[in-house]
């Protein structure tokens, strides 16, 4: 099972007058505080020194769609290269911790825990990663990163039997912790609070 993504965005009106397309830019920029660009509207790293580390966990799914050859495979253990699933799942927890040298603007936060669970569906694998930290920032790119690189090994290992396999998709599922708390995506909400995260 997984969840439909509904996301909505909203482009900022054009302004009245004469106004320059590049101050309309500006201007909108600049009412939504964004923070990685600086004053020049360069893209920068936010400085987070001042801020209190906390707790704070995201989870993030990845959906691989498989033939149903690849699925065969799978269920029988029979995937020429090994032990797909293994490998994904591995290859998933170490990339969580390698996040900033693949994201520039990206913080080096600690990765104090990292599981990635899989399922198969019947037309695919489901990777679901969950992240824990107690950090200054989020971990919303770490479990993201976990869910797309296991996806990315679960390709490698069985692209020889089927090469059209492929990331349908890869988003957050929710995060907790943080100044602005819990979010949780739009239409998840039954299966994120059946779904009690062990904290030992």
């Amino acid at each position: 099972m997984y969840c439909p993504v509904r996301e909505t965005f909203i482009a900022p009106e054009s302004s009245p007058g004469t106004r320059k397309e590049e101050e309309t830019v500006m201007e909108y920029q600049e009412a939504q505080h964004l923070p990685h660009l600086n004053a020049s509207g360069q893209a920068h790293m936010v400085d987070i020194t001042g801020k209190q580390p906390t707790v704070r966990e995201a989870r993030a799914r990845a959906f691989v769609q498989c033939s149903p050859q690849i699925m065969a495979a799978l269920r029988a253990g029979e995937v020429p290269k090994g032990d797909a699933l293994a490998v994904a799942r591995i290859g998933g927890i170490a990339a969580s911790k390698r996040t900033p040298l693949l994201l520039p603007l990206a913080h080096p936060i600690g990765v104090h825990y990292c599981a990635v669970d899989i399922r198969l569906a019947e037309d695919g694998v489901e990777i679901l990663a969950t992240c824990r930290t107690a950090d200054r920032t989020g971990i919303e790119m770490e479990a993201l990163t976990a869910a797309s690189v296991a996806a990315l090994n679960l390709i490698d290992m069985v692209k020889g039997v089927d090469k059209r396999v492929s990331i349908r998709e890869c988003y957050v599922l929710e995060k907790r912790g943080g100044r602005s708390g819990t979010w949780v995506r739009p239409g998840c909400e039954q299966e994120t609070a059946a779904k009690e995260v062990n904290h030992d």
